[in-house]
């Protein structure tokens, strides 16, 4: 992997892990939108990305139910789940360098908003970012 690569994998990680109560959130036709800012030494424009997506009452109430895959690499260190939210930390790791990932989501029924910080450390030095994740859901799938 690239270190583009692990910068992607790092920004784009948000799991559920295992729900024991059922997330706050109402199922239907969601937008999600990530906006994700760098710095270090070497300059990277900010990027957002926004994407839809399904999500079915089933998917809510499956344990092994992710926003997002974890990227092979990568490593879930410990995570704090329930019904209103995620914290969880993770590293990704790959040759000549490392992300150590801290974030948080919130469920707010119709809402989800968080925050993922990335330090990567690679040849190239460290930087940081921070991610912004909002999401919205729109109407029925």
């Amino acid at each position: 992997m690239s270190l583009r690569t692990l910068l992607a994998a790092a920004a784009l990680t948000l799991p559920l892990a295992a729900v024991a109560d059922t997330p706050n959130i109402v199922p239907g036709l969601w937008e999600f939108t990530s906006t994700t800012s760098v710095t270090g030494e070497v300059p990277v424009p900010d990027q957002t990305d926004t994407h839809q997506e399904c999500i079915a009452q089933g998917d809510l109430e499956d344990a092994d139910f992710q926003f997002l895959e974890v990227e092979e690499g990568c490593e879930l260190l410990e995570h704090n789940v329930s019904a209103d939210g995620v914290d969880y930390q993770m590293i990704c790791r790959e040759e000549g360098g490392e992300a150590n990932i801290d974030g948080r989501m919130d469920f707010l029924g119709e809402r989800v908003e968080g925050d993922v910080n990335v330090t990567v450390q690679s040849s190239m030095g460290e930087m940081q970012m921070h991610t912004v994740v909002e999401g919205e859901r729109l109407d029925d799938c």
